[in-house]
């Protein structure tokens, strides 16, 4: 491992937020610094839901100044990964052709519908190892049946959202390995383009560009920004462009015994694998396969996440009581037994809007106790996610055929102490949790590895584990929490499963 000191820029885009961060590097540990944080709201134009890039990019462009300005001089390199499946199209001169569709949109849910018809969601599971959702990519492109009709005669590419920055960073157009591969139009095994799911749905193969794997370097950030900013010539590296493949580099795991999870607005619960699971078991349990770093497979279920917990809070605040999350957790934590429960993956929660009332319904219609104050409700929310967390891994554990001894969550979400106690309560796990700016971490990582100043997995961890020591939660109360589990199993588990 080399001694040379790298100072690096991250840009990480999240759904609902972004910032840019500079990490240190001194070939031993690794040190970060946010530098610019702001806001990522979408924009609802007339039907229509879009995200604002050319603010995003904006804000991009702020941070890298705003990078400069705390190094003293230009980042050794600069490296952006997104949330997955959204994209943006680009004409052949260059010139976006219109803001990239928010993955909530609701054009894709007729569009999926029409799509199963033509390749069975069976057969598309077996290809491309992705679970069947209305947001995913490939419904996207075929809800677009102008460039379908017209089979690309305008000759549009398409570049999903990390790669969509990186072209306007950088000029070159390429897509990177664990972004494109959340998609579903992906061959799993393959790890390239399926050919015949572009053929059953008439998605033109022009809009697509050739993959290239995590850590490849795309070249220099484009002259006219580097002016623009007073910037030295600065490498663009294509790190790993998804957030949670991302996050996943920097769990500070010793071996591979663990789950994982990733926990933001969504919550991704998996486990590393060197090949894809694609049974008919896995696709009826939900699981994707999407990619990883170093070749890897992140076998992994999307769970509503702190999705749920955020719109209870903009909802509140649109009612006028503004109250940030520590507060809500105190709520919680102070909040009567529960006796309620809500399957935090369930589809109904996944468009905006009046989150608490959507709650409360859902506890009415499955038979169970309405819960009606505030700190009942997000203590609803964040127990569902812990019993949510326990089926996900008794299913990862039968697919495996693995006993898991240790649960490693990074993100965002392990500033809630309650939500991580509550996880090793329920799952009877040791619950290891850190670092917080695991996507982030992750991204310089790579970066580092694409400079040549550190190796593979092994030792990106080592060096995460020595820069950031993660923080044990055990389980308590352990009879107790199984109990409660086996009621939520019995109200949202067994009864969806004889359906």
């Amino acid at each position: 491992m080399s001694t040379k000191s790298l100072q690096m820029m991250a840009v990480d885009f999240g759904a609902s937020s972004g910032r840019a961060v500079v990490g240190h590097f001194d070939g031993s540990r690794i040190s970060i610094q946010e530098v610019h944080r702001f806001e990522n709201e979408p924009v609802q134009l007339g039907e229509r839901l879009h995200w604002d890039f050319l603010r995003l990019f904006h804000e991009l462009k702020r941070g890298m100044m705003k990078a400069k300005q705390q190094l003293g001089g230009t980042p050794a390199s600069i490296a952006v990964d997104t949330w997955g499946v959204d994209y943006g199209l680009v004409d052949p001169k260059g010139r976006l052709a219109s803001n990239p569709y928010h993955y909530r949109d609701l054009r894709t849910e007729l569009a999926m519908k029409e799509a199963v018809k033509r390749i069975p969601e069976t057969e598309l599971y077996a290809r491309t190892g992705i679970q069947s959702s209305s947001i995913n990519t490939v419904y996207q492109l075929f809800a677009d049946e102008e460039l379908r009709l017209g089979q690309n005669e305008g000759g549009l590419r398409m570049l999903f959202m990390p790669d969509l920055f990186h072209y306007y960073l950088s000029g070159t157009m390429a897509s990177e390995y664990t972004i494109a591969s959340t998609s579903g139009m992906l061959d799993a095994a393959g790890r390239d383009w399926s050919r015949q799911v572009l053929d059953a749905l008439s998605i033109p193969s022009s809009l697509l560009n050739p993959i290239i794997m995590p850590g490849t370097r795309l070249g220099t950030v484009r002259p006219d920004i580097c002016a623009e900013l007073s910037l030295d010539a600065m490498p663009v590296i294509a790190a790993a462009g998804h957030d949670t493949a991302a996050a996943v580099t920097s769990i500070p795991a010793t071996d591979s015994r663990y789950a994982f999870i990733s926990s933001g607005t969504w919550s991704l619960m998996g486990i590393e694998l060197s090949e894809p699971i694609l049974t008919e078991r896995s696709r009826r349990l939900l699981f994707s396969n999407e990619g990883g770093t170093e070749g890897k497979i992140r076998m992994l279920k999307n769970i509503m996440g702190l999705w749920l917990l955020q719109e209870c809070r903009r909802t509140w605040a649109m009612e006028g009581t503004e109250l940030s999350f520590a507060e809500l957790t105190e709520m919680a934590q102070h909040a009567p037994a529960n006796a309620s429960y809500v399957d935090a993956a369930d589809a109904v929660f996944l468009p905006p809007g009046n989150m608490p009332e959507r709650i409360r319904e859902y506890c009415r219609a499955t038979g169970q106790a309405v819960p009606q104050s505030r700190p009942e409700i997000v203590r609803c929310i964040l127990e569902s996610l812990a019993f949510k967390y326990r089926q996900t891994l008794d299913e990862i554990e039968e697919l495996t055929g693995e006993r898991l001894e240790r649960i490693h969550m990074v993100g965002g979400g392990i500033q809630n102490r309650l939500l991580c106690q509550l996880t090793a309560n329920v799952t009877g796990k040791t619950v290891i949790a850190g670092p917080v700016e695991a996507t982030s971490i992750g991204n310089l990582m790579m970066q580092a590895k694409a400079h040549g100043e550190v190796g593979g997995l092994e030792d990106i961890r080592e060096v995460v584990r020595r820069s950031f020591p993660p923080e044990m939660y055990v389980p308590e109360n352990a009879s107790e929490w199984e109990e409660r589990y086996r009621t939520y199993e019995r109200l949202l588990v067994l009864q969806k499963t004889e359906e």
